[in-house]
Formats: structure tokens, sequence, C-alpha cells
């Protein structure tokens, strides 16, 4: 088959492998659909990711397809089942997983390689995040599943309440899907839960550099969004924004550590700062500890997602709620990948769907 192998940094190459077999536990799945991503963008740029890769591997993580093959011992699936895979799964034993902390797991399985034909998925992974897909729901929508099941762990692990005013620094996919799922009240709270006379869902900011992608976010339902580059100081325009206060959630979607400053300068005293974006290894923040201590801040790192966040994506997805198709910029065969890449580094595309 021809599949996409990430050999270092920016060194990505198309080369023709052997098709994949599944072993017991396992299937293996036509890719119907795999769509590109942020992180997909700064590994190949950093040439590496801490935890979910080590080159030269098969590369990619967001697909959805319709399995071709199964292995002994698979009892709940057949040939020809539609499904998306998340490109992880917890082993449900460790110290972590006891605690429910399954996106902290020390055994943490991963797996890359949507960019090809075909796509191998380990055992633990069809056990626990293997999962069909509605009838209708499109491959391109469906191959979203694993980075919305992200933002919604983020959504959750924030602190929003009814009416609070949310900033969100970045306009690539990840941040417009925050946007979208903060203005639609998405894993907040339920509508018994909002005091009379207060507003329902979050008024959300979006600070980011390019127009085209800030005027989707308006259409995901951001209050106001802004240019970066055209603000002399985002904090003072933040304040302004919250009658002198600062936000009172504060999510950092870019991976750039200035940004994670920046974002914590954002927030007023008692507020949530969610430090969503990686940033890379060895990279380092300062932080003013009077006003952490006395502003009573609270700074959070928030990693990937949970089988809940999983199902729960697969499910926002399905119901055509949120118009997340505008996210895809175009469609493109595997053959064009490499362009692809240099497109989102460029900046010209935010998601685009890649058809074997």
């Amino acid at each position: 088959m021809l599949a996409a192998l990430l050999y270092g940094q920016e060194d990505l190459r198309l080369e023709t492998v052997e098709d994949p077999t599944p072993e017991a536990g396992e299937v293996v799945v036509r890719v119907g659909v795999a769509t590109t991503c942020g992180t997909d963008l700064k590994v190949w740029r950093r040439g590496g990711h801490a935890r979910m890769l080590k080159p030269p591997t098969l590369f990619g993580h967001e697909a959805a397809g319709e399995i071709v093959a199964i292995g002994q011992d698979i009892t709940t699936w057949k040939v020809g089942d539609r499904v998306v895979a998340n490109n992880s799964a917890p082993c449900l034993s460790c110290f972590f997983c006891k605690k429910e902390e399954y996106s902290l797991c020390q055994n943490l399985l991963f797996n890359n390689g949507t960019f090809a034909e075909y796509l191998r998925i380990p055992a633990p992974i069809v056990q626990h995040n293997l999962l069909p897909l509605p009838d209708g729901l499109p491959y391109a929508l469906a191959s979203m599943t694993e980075p919305l099941a992200c933002v919604l762990h983020g959504v959750a692990r924030s602190n929003v309440k009814p009416g609070d005013r949310v900033v969100v620094l970045g306009d690539g996919a990840i941040g417009l899907m925050f946007v979208a799922a903060l203005a639609s009240g998405q894993g907040e709270w339920h509508s018994s839960q909002v005091p009379k006379g207060e507003q329902p869902f979050s008024q959300v900011f979006l600070f980011g550099g390019s127009e085209q992608r800030l005027q989707l976010g308006e259409k995901l339902g951001a209050a106001k969004t802004f240019h970066y580059r055209q603000i002399e100081d985002v904090p003072a325009l933040v304040r302004e924004l919250t009658d002198g206060w600062g936000a009172d959630v504060v999510i950092e979607a870019t991976g750039i550590p200035s940004a994670w400053e920046l974002a914590i300068a954002c927030a007023r005293p008692g507020a949530t700062v969610n430090l969503f974006g990686g940033c890379p290894r060895e990279t380092s923040i300062t932080v003013n500890t009077e006003r952490l201590h006395y502003s009573e801040l609270t700074l959070k790192g928030v990693f990937h997602n949970t089988p809940t966040y999983v199902r729960a994506a697969l499910n926002l997805l399905a119901s055509r709620a949120l118009p997340f198709e505008l996210l895809i910029s175009q469609q493109q065969p595997l053959t064009e990948l490499g362009q692809v890449f240099e497109a989102m580094k460029q900046r010209q595309v935010v998601k685009v769907a890649i058809v074997p």
C-alpha cells in the first residue's frame, strides 16, 4: 500500500509498504478519509513528538473508514463496518487509570499511520476506542472525532460557568473547535443550572493571526474576533472587553511559550487558564508569583482525551448541531500530502481531507 512515513524534521515521504494484517484482537481499516491536524503540523515541523511517535514511523492520526479484515477473537465487529478509531487507548489498570485520569495513563497506547490506504487498529483501541459510524455521517466529519474529543476534554477541565467571558488564543483547528464548543455550551452545564436572568452560554473572544480563520470563528459562534498583530496590548484590550477585570477563562491553543504567558496576563483574579497547546520540549515560561498567589489563578495543563470524550465527540459530530465541516478547507489525494503540509505551514488551509 501507499503510506506516508515521517523520517525527521519536515522529512515526510510517500512509500510503498506491505499491507497490514490483523493479529488477534485487531482489525484493519480501509481509510476513507484522513484529516490533517495542527498536531501533525507541529510534529512534522519539529521532527517528532514526546509521547505520540518517534521517527521513522507511519504518520497521521485522524481517520475514518471501513473494516476490511479482522483478527482472531473479534466477535463484535465484521468486515464492512464503517468505523472511526481514536488514536489511543488507556490501559485501565495503572495508577492513573484507577483514578479515572485516563489521559495520564502510564501505558497510553498511541497509533499512527492514517495517511495510508489501510490502517491497523491495535487490540486495546479496538476494545476501548473503536466506534461505529452513524448512518449518513461522512468520513471527513467522522475523522475529526479525535481532535474534538481533546477539545471537549479541555472544555470540561476549564471550570466554565454560565455567562463566562472566555478568551481563546489561537485560530487553528483546535482553537476554532474550542470556540464552537464554548459558544454553544457543549460540556459546560445543564440548562437547569443556569441562574434566572443569566446568559446561558459563554461569550467567546477569539484572537488569531488570519482574517480568514477569524471569519470562521465568527461563523462558529465567537462574539468578537481580533487579529493579534493589529493590537498593541492584548491583555489591556481583554480588560476593556470585560469591565476592567480580565477573562473568566482563557484557553491557550497555539503551543507557543510566549502565548502561554500572554494567556495568564489576560486572566482576571480567580480565573482558570487552560494551557492546552503543547509547547516544544525543554521550553519554559515565567509566572509572576505574586499575581498567581494573590489573584488565586488556576493554571491547568490539559492533555489529550479519554474514552468518554471520544464518544461525546462522535455524538456531537453526528448530531450536526455545529458546522464543523467549515474547518475542512479542501480535499486532496494522498499523493499531494507533501504539498498539503507546505500549505498548512503557510497557514493557507485549516484542515484538509486526505483521500488515499
